[in-house]
C-alpha cells in the first residue's frame, strides 16, 4: 500500500545479504565487505550514497561513501577490525549543493551567464558551511560572499570549477530526501575460521604398544610430529565413556566379543555422560595438560560435539523426557538408512521439556569451553537436530566466547547444509570427497566461490573421514593419495585429514561400501607413528606452503584456467591485494603422465601477450621462464602437481 510520504530516493538490490537480512554474512578479522546497491531518483538530480556500519559494542556509526558504477548501481567497501557482529545499511539522498554545482558547470561550459545561479549557490554554500569544520567552513563562507558580489563574477566562475569546492561540498552533504535501507549484519570471526589444517586420530589408538589402549599421555607424544607436518587443529572423536548396552563389536557387529571397546559415538555409561572422560584415556588433569601442551606446539584441540546417547547414558534414567519412548517401553535406536546405530538413542528434540533440554545441551559445550579451554567443536550430524536450535546455541556460545568455532559434519542435501551454515556454523564439511573429475571440481568450486554461498558457507575439504572410505581411495596408489590431498590443500583454505589410515594408505573397504574394513570406529588400531614416507613428506610440504602463501589461506579468490586436457586441472589463486599470486596445476591421472598447454589469465595478472614472467615451483624449487598466454606443462604420477609462484 502506498502512503503519502514525500520520498524520492529508491534503494534496491543490496548485496551482500541473505534472505533479505534474515541471516548474517561472514568474514574474519582484517577482511572487508564490498556493498553494492541500486540507488536511483526521479528526474536528473544528483544523488549521493553511503554505507553506514558499526560494531555491536560501538554507539557511533561510521560511514564510507559509495561511488557510482553503471546503470544506477553503487558500491563501497568497509573494513572489519574486531570480532563479533557488525551492522550495516545503505543511505541515499538528493545532494542539492552538488546538483547545483553540476548544473552550473554545464551552463558555463555552454557559455551561459550564471549570475542568478551564483546567488543561488551562495545560499547552498552558507547552508553547507554550518556543517563544515575549520578551514572548510571558512572557505565556504568566503566563497559564498564572492558569489554574491557581482564585481567578483570572474573569480566566482573560477571557484565553480575548482576541485576544492567540489570536494568540500562532497565532504559535508545535507542529505535531502534521505532514504535508509533496512539493517544487515556481518559476523566477524578470528582468522582460524578461514584458514585451518585439521588432523584426526583416535586417542585410544595412540599407544606405542600393540594391543594397549591409548591415553592422553600417548597423544602428547604425537604432538611434535603433527606440528612438524603443519597441522594446527587436532580433532578427536568423542572422548566420553562408551555405553555397554548394545555395544558394537568389530566391523560394526551387533554382538560384542570380550575386549570389544565399542564406538565412541555411543556416548554415556555408568562412569558418566557428555561431561565425563573415558577412564581408560586418562583424567581431567591429563586432558587439560594435553590441551596446554598442544597449544605450545601451535595446535588447538577440537572436540566432537555429538548430541546423542547410549542406552545406558545417565540421562536415560535421570531425564527420560529427553527421549521418545515407544508403547513397549523401548526407545527406537538411531538410523540413517541403510545404516543402523543400535548402540545410540537419539535425543527427542520435540519434548515438551525442550527449554530444559536446550539448556542442558548448551551447558555441555560451555563446560568444555570454560573448564578445558576448548575453542573448536566438530559437530556430529547437526542436520538431524532442529536448525533453529543450532542458531540459538551458536549465537549464545559466541556471544560469551567469540573465539569458539563450530564445524558442521553434515553430508546431506545441499539446502540443508546451506541452512546450517546460515544458522551460524563456522565451517562445513562438503561434497569434495566425491568430486573427482575436472568438470565436477570446477563446477563445485564455482558454486562455492561465485554464488552467494561465498558469503556464509566456509568449506572444509576432507579427502577421507572415519565414516567415509571413498571409492577413489579404495585400493588407490600413492599418486592418488597425493592428488586428493593436493587438491584439498590448494582449492580450500580449510582442510582436514583422517591421518593414520591416509598416511599409510590403509584403504581396504567393506565390500561394496564406502567404509573402512576393520574400522577404527569399532576397535583399537595400532599404528607405527614413526613411519615417514613420500606421502607424509609431501603432506608436510603442502601444509607448510599453505602457511607461507596468503593466496592459499582463503578459498574464494580462484579462477580456473583452460587446459585442453580433461586430466589436468589448472587454476589461479591470489590474496585480496594480489601481492601473492599462484598458478596451480594438478594431474587427475594417478597412473600416466599428462601434458597440455595452460592458458594463463593475463588480464587478471595485468600482463601483456609479449610479457615474460617467472613461475617457481614451491615444492621442487624449480623455476621456469614463461611468455604470453599459452605455456606447456607436463605432470607425472611421481609428483602429480605444480604450485607455481608467479613473479614478474
Amino acid at each position: 500500500m502506498q502512503t503519502l510520504n514525500q520520498e524520492r530516493v529508491v534503494i534496491e538490490h543490496i548485496s551482500p545479504q541473505l534472505n533479505h537480512g534474515t541471516y548474517f554474512i561472514k568474514r574474519v578479522v582484517g577482511e572487508s565487505v564490498t556493498v553494492t546497491a541500486d540507488i536511483l531518483v526521479d528526474g536528473h538530480d544528483v544523488i549521493q550514497a553511503s554505507v553506514r556500519f558499526k560494531h555491536e559494542k560501538e554507539r557511533t556509526w561510521k560511514e564510507v561513501r559509495m561511488h557510482p558504477l553503471e546503470n544506477d548501481a553503487w558500491q563501497a567497501e568497509f573494513s572489519l577490525d574486531k570480532q563479533g557482529y557488525y551492522t550495516y545499511n545503505v543511505e541515499g539522498w538528493v545532494d542539492y549543493a552538488l546538483n547545483w554545482l553540476h548544473g552550473t558547470r554545464r551552463k558555463l561550459e555552454d557559455n551561459q551567464h550564471v549570475r542568478s545561479e551564483l546567488l543561488e549557490g551562495s545560499e547552498y554554500l552558507k547552508a553547507v558551511a554550518k556543517l563544515a569544520k575549520g578551514d572548510d567552513a571558512s572557505y565556504l563562507t568566503k566563497t559564498a560572499k564572492i558569489f554574491k558580489n557581482e564585481a567578483q563574477y570572474d573569480e566566482a566562475v573560477q571557484q565553480v570549477f575548482s576541485a576544492q569546492l567540489h570536494d568540500v561540498l562532497y565532504k559535508y552533504p545535507e542529505k535531502e530526501f534521505l532514504a535508509t535501507s533496512h539493517d544487515l549484519q556481518v559476523y566477524v570471526d578470528r582468522t582460524k575460521a578461514r584458514f585451518s589444517t585439521w588432523y584426526e586420530f583416535f586417542p585410544r589408538s595412540a599407544a606405542k604398544e600393540e594391543g594397549v589402549h591409548g591415553t592422553f599421555k600417548d597423544c602428547e607424544a604425537q604432538l611434535p610430529r603433527i606440528a612438524a607436518m603443519g597441522f594446527d587443529v587436532l580433532y578427536f572423536p568423542p572422548i566420553h565413556p562408551i555405553g555397554e548396552l548394545n555395544r558394537k563389536g568389530k566391523n560394526n557387529a551387533t554382538h560384542t566379543q570380550d575386549g570389544d571397546v565399542g564406538s565412541p559415538w555411543a556416548i554415556g555409561a555408568k562412569q558418566g555422560g557428555h561431561k565425563a572422560i573415558h577412564p581408560q584415556l586418562g583424567t581431567e588433569a591429563d586432558f587439560k595438560q594435553l590441551v596446554t601442551k598442544a597449544k605450545e606446539h601451535g595446535i588447538e584441540i577440537a572436540m566432537d560435539f555429538a548430541l546423542q546417547a547410549a542406552p545406558d547414558h545417565p540421562w536415560v534414567k535421570e531425564h527420560p523426557e529427553y527421549f521418545k519412548w515407544r508403547p513397549d517401553g523401548t526407545v527406537q535406536y538411531a538410523e540413517n538408512p541403510p545404516k543402523k546405530y543400535q548402540d545410540i538413542q537419539p535425543i527427542y528434540f520435540e519434548t515438551k521439556e525442550y527449554k530444559k533440554l536446550w539448556k542442558d545441551l548448551i551447558d555441555i559445550a560451555l563446560y568444555w569451553i570454560e573448564e578445558f579451554d576448548i575453542q573448536i567443536f566438530r559437530v556430529d550430524n547437526p542436520h538431524t537436530k532442529p536448525h533453529h536450535f543450532w542458531g540459538w546455541l551458536i549465537h549464545k556460545v559466541k556471544k560469551k566466547h567469540p573465539d569458539v568455532l563450530f564445524l558442521a559434519e553434515a553430508f546431506t542435501k545441499p539446502k540443508v547444509m546451506n541452512q546450517l551454515a546460515k544458522q551460524g556454523f563456522t565451517q562445513s564439511y562438503t561434497y569434495f570427497t566425491w568430486r573427482t573429475s575436472k568438470h565436477e571440481l570446477e563446477g563445485y568450486l564455482n558454486e562455492l566461490t561465485k554464488t552467494d554461498q561465498k558469503e556464509y558457507f566456509r568449506p572444509n575439504f576432507w579427502p577421507n573421514t572415519p565414516d567415509i572410505n571413498p571409492w577413489i581411495l579404495q585400493g588407490a596408489n600413492e599418486a592418488q593419495h597425493l592428488i586428493r590431498y593436493a587438491l584439498a590443500a590448494t582449492l580450500s583454505s580449510n582442510i582436514g585429514l583422517y591421518g593414520p589410515v591416509y598416511e599409510q594408505m590403509r584403504s581396504a573397504a567393506v565390500p561394496g561400501k564406502e567404509e573402512y574394513l576393520d574400522s577404527e570406529k569399532y576397535q583399537v588400531r595400532h599404528w607405527d607413528w614413526s613411519i615417514e614416507n613420500k606421502l607424509t613428506m609431501l603432506i608436510s610440504s603442502l601444509n607448510n606452503v599453505r602457511k607461507e602463501q596468503p593466496a592459499l589461506q582463503q578459498t574464494n579468490n580462484i579462477e580456473f584456467c583452460y587446459v585442453e586436457n580433461d586430466q589436468l586441472l589448472a587454476f589461479y589463486k591470489y590474496d585480496d591485494r594480489k601481492e601473492d599470486e599462484l598458478l596451480i596445476v594438478v594431474s587427475l591421472d594417478a597412473y600416466y603422465s599428462q601434458s597440455g598447454q595452460v592458458k594463463v589469465p593475463l588480464n587478471s595478472l595485468q600482463l601483456e601477450h609479449h610479457d615474460q614472467f617467472t613461475v617457481s615451483d614451491l615444492i621442487t624449487g624449480s623455476s621456469y621462464q614463461w611468455t604470453g598466454e599459452w605455456n606447456f606443462v607436463e605432470l607425472h604420477p611421481t609428483l602429480p602437481f605444480h604450485i607455481f609462484k608467479i613473479k614478474r
